[in-house]
């Protein structure tokens, strides 16, 4: 129900317009508020007309007009003063039912976002609770999931919002603490371009409105409401991934997460074996930060001995003595593909196992 302050906002300001006295009383006729004489019908009057079925009475010069939400009496609007006043009184009648419904809508949209998102209603009531709030079935859509890579105090819901449309299908939501949920409603013709447009669009905004370094990440399009769930999953997922093996990636897309996807579902067991057998006894940390910061280098630019040393800034001899002093600690010469192939995958186990650790 609608606060009575927005109540009164709403028949002073529509009164004062109209030129007309108006009063809301609660559906045992108990006043709350008024613009003016705050006047109603004697209490037999009254009370018949709210045992009746009538939405609306008009008589000794009253207009009386029952305002529901759902199938409750949510409130009684009465109109004071002579037949040229109904039409106008009826039209604040008419304002006061849409207050009321868009306030029931909004919360109970939320709820059942929330309730889809979280796999928590069943096949049925998902239809059934989307005719309901009129939230079309069969149609295009993408969950987007909004995450800070440090956390402030700041909520991007609001910002997020002001960039989508409820009236074109889309819907924002903080389902998960510091994280805000956008679930778009797509065209036929939107395909992969335009959501990747659109995360990083998200990534742009959050840094110019809010001062925010922004991770994006997206599932796959769901054609029914009833996989939304999955496209959800496939998110929250994907941010988990590129957390681990791709912290400098702003924008991830589920169906690109690469190797990651196959190590983040191998189990713990596994992962460690393969680590004992590329280092030994040798853990990763030990290995020297500015070699590890020169083969990941070397990695993006296709083991390119030139290309690495000049966006290094060092002496192609000085790389070359990095890449051989790892060699010497891991028995890997990363100038060899297969090699560096092992290397580049048990580093990113290793990635793994300490957010396993982590983690528990």
């Amino acid at each position: 129900m609608i606060s009575d302050r927005m109540i009164l906002h709403c028949i002073e300001e529509a009164g004062d317009i109209a030129g007309i006295d108006l009063t809301v009383t609660d559906s045992q006729g108990r006043i709350i508020a008024g613009n003016r004489s705050k006047k109603i019908p004697d209490q037999q009057v009254f009370r018949e007309f709210l045992k009746s079925a009538e939405d609306e009475r008009t008589a000794d010069g009253y207009g009386i007009y029952r305002i529901c939400e759902g199938d409750e009496t949510a409130c009684i609007l009465v109109y004071s003063g002579g037949p040229e006043g109904y039409v106008s009184a009826r039209l604040v009648a008419a304002q006061l039912r849409n207050l009321i419904e868009a306030d029931r809508d909004k919360p109970d949209r939320n709820s059942f976002f929330r309730s889809l998102l979280l796999d928590s209603l069943p096949g049925v009531e998902i239809y059934n609770r989307a005719r309901k709030l009129h939230v079309e079935a069969i149609q295009k859509r993408c969950v987007f999931i909004i995450e800070p890579v440090i956390r402030k105090d700041n909520d991007l819901t609001d910002m997020v919002r002001e960039l989508f449309y409820t009236e074109a299908g889309d819907h924002v939501i903080a389902v998960e603490e510091g994280r805000v949920v956008v679930i778009k409603a797509l065209s036929e013709d939107e395909g992969a371009d335009e959501l990747q447009e659109t995360a990083q669009m998200l990534v742009d905004m959050a840094g110019s409105e809010a001062g925010d370094d922004v991770r994006v990440a997206y599932g796959t399009v769901a054609d029914d409401i009833k996989d939304v769930p999955a496209s959800f999953r496939e998110a929250r997922m994907a941010l988990e991934v590129a957390g681990i093996f791709y912290p400098f990636k702003r924008t991830i897309e589920y169906a690109n997460l690469g190797v990651g996807r196959l190590i983040y579902q191998l189990p713990t067991d596994l992962c460690r074996l393969f680590v004992k057998e590329i280092f030994g006894d040798e853990i990763p940390d030990e290995i020297d930060e500015e070699i590890l910061t020169t083969v990941n280098r070397f990695f993006d630019n296709s083991l390119n001995v030139s290309e690495t040393s000049r966006q290094l800034f060092i002496h192609r001899n000085t790389l070359i003595y990095r890449i051989e002093k790892l060699q010497k600690a891991t028995g890997l010469d990363v100038r060899v593909f297969d090699d560096a192939l092992t290397l580049k995958i048990a580093l990113m186990v290793v990635n793994y196992m300490k957010y396993v650790e982590d983690r528990h």
